[in-house]
């Protein structure tokens, strides 16, 4: 599933040419992704200027002014950006054309994914209003986390997955984030020290930030909006290397499961 850095590399990347664009025709090709899609609001958002596109955790929000389309990506989703009149395939479920020269092709194969209408104020919404704080902000800081953390018996890498607490720290993220901090997966939240969470902090910012400089990881079905792939799994330490050695000790690294979810780890690195 696409993480927090493959959506802002997604943002980013269909941000500039968009903004500022007249929305001047949506086309539904299915009734219904995860939720049915908003066809009979286009009203409020065709003929309506583009302002902004922004993140709210795994979420894109497209805002007209008089509103959001939100979009979430599910487990295989993708944007494209594309000439208009460029002939769908099989897959592709949702255009949004702007100016009637550039089309925004939403292309999703297992249909897990999600684009509604929001009106008003986007924050607001049950899917957004439930979410955590955003690792790449100053309110995500070592102080929070320990308040945050305080008794919790969970162990530390499903607490970090938790979207109600931190948003967008996925499998692969928290995995990676956990080893160049130096802690075991499996350690209780609550009895990391003030001291180890204040290196985790920072490392979960920069395990993101150079996910997202490197264009996010090349999962299966995730591709950029100009069609290209990421490649931060060129630098993965422990993600999907069970067996393989450390790049650090050579020592192999181990898997465990972990609320239903593969764990990667090296228990000689990892305290």
């Amino acid at each position: 599933m696409p993480e927090l850095p493959e959506v802002e590399v997604t943002r980013r990347g269909i941000a500039p040419d968009l903004v500022g664009r007249r929305l001047t025709s949506a086309d539904f090709r299915v009734p219904a992704l995860r939720y049915p899609l908003p066809q009979g609001e286009r009203g409020q958002f065709v003929g309506q200027i583009l302002t902004s596109v922004e993140r709210r955790g795994k979420y894109l929000l497209l805002d007209f002014g008089t509103g959001n389309l939100l979009i979430h990506l599910g487990m295989s989703g993708s944007l494209r950006l594309l000439p208009a009149h460029t002939l769908p395939e099989k897959h592709d479920h949702v255009d949004l054309i702007f100016d009637r020269t550039l089309l925004l092709r939403l292309r999703d194969p297992r249909r897990f994914g999600a684009m509604l209408w929001i009106p008003g104020p986007a924050a607001r919404h049950p899917l957004l209003d439930v979410l955590g704080v955003e690792p790449l902000t100053e309110e995500f800081n070592p102080s929070w986390l320990k308040d945050e953390l305080r008794g919790l018996k969970a162990a530390i890498k499903p607490t970090l997955m938790d979207g109600h607490r931190v948003v967008g720290i996925g499998n692969i993220y928290a995995s990676e984030s956990l080893f160049r901090a130096g802690i075991d997966p499996r350690t209780p939240a609550g009895k990391i020290s003030t001291r180890r969470l204040s290196r985790l902090v920072p490392v979960i910012k920069e395990t993101l930030a150079a996910a997202i400089e490197a264009g996010g990881s090349s999962l299966r079905d995730f591709i950029h909006s100009d069609g290209s792939s990421g490649y931060f799994q060129q630098q993965y330490f422990v993600y999907g290397r069970t067996g393989a050695a450390c790049r650090v000790c050579a020592r192999p690294i181990k898997e465990l499961r972990q609320g239903q979810r593969a764990s990667f780890f090296c228990p000689h690195c990892q305290k």
